[in-house]
């Protein structure tokens, strides 16, 4: 997987498992979801808050190991503070 790429799996409330993942394009983060394996990406105009904290904190691993640099974290504490004003982050 390229390194603008980060996934990971959840769970909606209906308790359907969603595969998740945001590409890096620029300054900004595109999100995409599929239910399956084999269905196709279905890109994702306003993705939840849940998405954005696990991407956060999926960037700030990859910060430690050296993938990121440390002003990533900081442009995307600041682009969830702007979708999301009433998040703690």
């Amino acid at each position: 997987m390229p390194k603008a790429e980060i996934s990971w799996k959840r769970v909606t409330e209906d308790g359907e498992k969603l595969q998740v993942y945001a590409q890096h394009i620029g300054r900004e983060y595109h999100f995409f979801h599929r239910a399956k394996r084999f269905d196709v990406w279905q890109r994702v105009k306003e993705p939840p808050l849940e998405d954005w904290l696990e991407l956060l904190d999926a960037v700030q691993r990859l910060v430690n190991r050296r993938r990121y640099m440390p002003d990533d974290e900081e442009r995307l504490r600041a682009q969830i503070r702007e979708q999301f004003p009433e998040a703690e982050v």
